[in-house]
């Protein structure tokens, strides 16, 4: 009886030790994807392969701060999109200030919960990061000169690299059920090329940018062991070529997504939805050529004036067969003059059911698991199933004007 134990346990250790290890560059080559972290987890691995499959035929809605709070409510485990939809939104906008400010901001307590929720609820969430000044404590618009002392040598380096360990703190610790850490989309320093936060073009040389970016990188990935980041380059709008958008770009074994942020070209004095059209088509080349993905990290107007907006201006802005972005996102809602996606009762909601009724939106309950499978087309045609089916059930409560 015995030797029978001892038998069945030696059979147990040797089938164990005959289960494959996951491998991230093998998983990657066959895939036919190379992420910045070579050593990348295998959901991470899967939400960018995703990303960049649904990216040829549809484009993920989000909404930054979707479920922490939206116009006349806080921390109700809500959403003003989905009070529209009837769906949350495929992607959630974070803020990794609330990890590294010592101010004790209510977002903070209970943003862990938020981004896992959203997580198990199959959506996607990228994290910007609205640093204050490291070198006066100020805000992140306090442009005073930070950049080039936070690099090694310039006086701040080791108070920079206690930011970045808070954030892998939080990275690290974000795990599902099974253990694993939850893939992120990290977009740190955004909207560089403009001049209102302290790591903007005027504050710093290209030279100096570059280094912080790298340097941030290969800290989080090769000393904090970050394995669920990808990483998400987004400039402002000021840019009409392809060299102009790399001007300060810190490489392919740096950045993952490609992405603008833009606001101003939809309003008068910008550059209007024809160059909006022609910066994302930019994008969409480059992140060809690098094998990256492409999006429109930010966007959005203030206030929703134009009630007419999401179709007459957004989604002409890329219904184009050149653009090929896997999501967008609006900016928050804050209150009732600040805020950038409808709520219940807004002007708008009706022009937003018409907007994601447009076949390449996703919402949160269009979405195929992003992180256990890679899809293919038959995933795909299995999405815009479900999705005329929903478009003709929500027609029943939302009709659609005919004018």
């Amino acid at each position: 009886m015995k030797l029978k134990l001892i038998f069945s346990i030696l059979i147990f250790v040797i089938l164990i030790s005959c289960v494959p290890e996951y491998n991230s560059i093998y998983f990657q080559k066959k895939l036919n994807v190379k992420l910045v972290d070579s050593s990348a987890s295998k959901e991470t691995v899967l939400l960018f392969y995703n990303l960049k499959k649904l990216s040829e035929h549809k484009i993920i809605f989000g909404h930054h701060d979707a479920t922490a709070y939206g116009v006349g409510w806080f921390g109700k485990d809500s959403s003003d999109v989905k009070s529209v939809v009837n769906s949350y939104p495929g992607l959630y906008g974070w803020d990794f200030s609330h990890i590294t400010s010592n101010k004790n901001n209510p977002v903070k307590n209970y943003m862990k919960k938020l981004v896992l929720d959203a997580y198990k609820r199959g959506g996607v969430n990228t994290f910007c990061w609205h640093y204050n000044n490291p070198v006066t404590d100020g805000s992140f618009y306090d442009t005073t000169i930070a950049v080039k002392k936070i690099l090694p040598g310039g006086g701040f380096y080791l108070k920079y690299l206690r930011a970045l360990d808070s954030i892998a703190d939080f990275a690290n610790n974000l795990k599902d059920s099974t253990g694993e850490p939850i893939p992120i989309i990290f977009r740190p320093f955004h909207e560089f090329d403009g001049s209102w936060f302290w790591w903007g073009k005027n504050f710093c040389t290209k030279e100096e940018f570059i280094e912080l970016w790298r340097t941030t990188v290969n800290y989080l990935r090769n000393k904090k062991g970050v394995k669920n980041f990808l990483y998400a380059y987004s400039p402002d709008r000021n840019f009409y070529s392809e060299e102009e958008y790399l001007e300060r770009y810190p490489g392919d074994e740096f950045v993952d997504i490609l992405g603008m942020d833009d606001y101003y070209d939809f309003v008068p004095g910008g550059d209007g939805i024809e160059w909006i059209t022609k910066k994302l088509s930019i994008i969409t080349k480059l992140a060809k050529k690098k094998n990256k993905i492409a999006a429109f990290t930010e966007t959005g107007l203030e206030g929703i004036v134009n009630h007419k907006w999401w179709t007459d201006r957004l989604l002409k802005s890329f219904d184009n067969d050149s653009i090929k972005i896997a999501y967008l996102m609006v900016w928050r809602n804050a209150n009732e003059t600040h805020h950038y996606a409808p709520y219940k009762g807004h002007p708008s909601a009706e022009n937003f059911v018409e907007f994601v009724f447009s076949p390449k939106i996703l919402l949160e309950k269009d979405l195929p698991n992003l992180y256990k499978t890679s899809i293919n087309d038959n995933i795909i045609e299995k999405i815009n199933f479900k999705k005329n089916l929903d478009i003709i059930k929500t027609m029943g409560f939302y009709p659609v004007r005919c004018n």
